[in-house]
């Protein structure tokens, strides 16, 4: 199976195109008022209008009630919902159930025994997503810039329905591709000039890196990144950028 990329966070016709255009398999809107990158529902609808047929469109909330799940699929018609809040494994189960949408459930991981919870989540949604804990003090659940040790689940079978995200940017993703094989890759703020504005030429660039990376196949990671290193941070301009 090849990779498949996400770029998350999209809220405007030209980077939503420039996503389409670079070959995304997958574009996420973001329903969390909070986040720089919320769009609002006529936004979405449009949006969506624009990519359907040409990559998977993810609706992104945090521990939404039914009632706001309902809106938001009625205006954006999604393939996939990606829960990004503290959504237990019966809730997980539940929405997949009462919508018959696909769900992606998003998993903080920060230590080894964070690993403990993809068995259970994996009963219940179609895939997980596998981010950084957000830092200590952090507002918002994802999108903050900031990568987790890969090598906690470089051992992770990647038949396994997972997509890597967190502090992923243009100049890491291909250690990250060549340490860890994910089936899957998920980037917001890696991808940005500020908080919620994405670039074209990052869209571009993050994808033509991904790419390249998996058609060589290599197993070695590249540059300043070693096996048993963590991976190249992101720039301090992204570490603050909210999902």
């Amino acid at each position: 199976m090849s990779l498949e990329i996400k770029i998350c966070g999209l809220s405007t016709a030209e980077t939503l195109e420039a996503s389409l255009g670079a070959g995304a398999d997958m574009v996420g809107m973001v329903f969390f008022a909070p986040s720089p990158r919320h769009v609002d529902l006529a936004t979405a609808a449009t949006l969506g209008a624009q990519a359907r047929g040409r990559a998977q469109i993810v609706a992104l909330t945090v521990d939404a009630d039914d009632a706001t799940l309902a809106t938001i699929i009625d205006a954006l018609r999604p393939d996939m919902l990606q829960l990004h809040g503290r959504e237990s494994v019966e809730r997980v189960a539940a929405i997949r159930a009462r919508f018959g949408l696909p769900v992606m459930k998003a998993l903080g991981i920060a230590s080894a025994e964070d690993l403990a919870a993809l068995a259970a989540y994996e009963g219940v949604a179609d895939r997980l997503l596998l981010d950084a804990k957000p830092p200590k003090g952090a507002v918002l659940p994802g999108g903050n810039g900031v990568a987790f040790d890969w090598n906690l689940i470089a051992g992770l079978d990647p038949a396994r329905p997972f997509m890597l995200s967190g502090g992923l940017d243009p100049e890491n993703v291909a250690d990250a591709v060549r340490l860890i094989h994910p089936p899957g890759l998920d980037v917001s703020s890696g991808v940005e000039r500020g908080p919620g504005i994405k670039d074209p030429s990052r869209i571009e660039a993050f994808l033509r890196a991904a790419r390249a990376a998996e058609a060589q196949g290599s197993s070695a990671p590249t540059g300043d990144t070693a096996p048993g290193s963590a991976p190249t941070p992101p720039s301090p301009a992204r570490e603050t950028s909210p999902s």
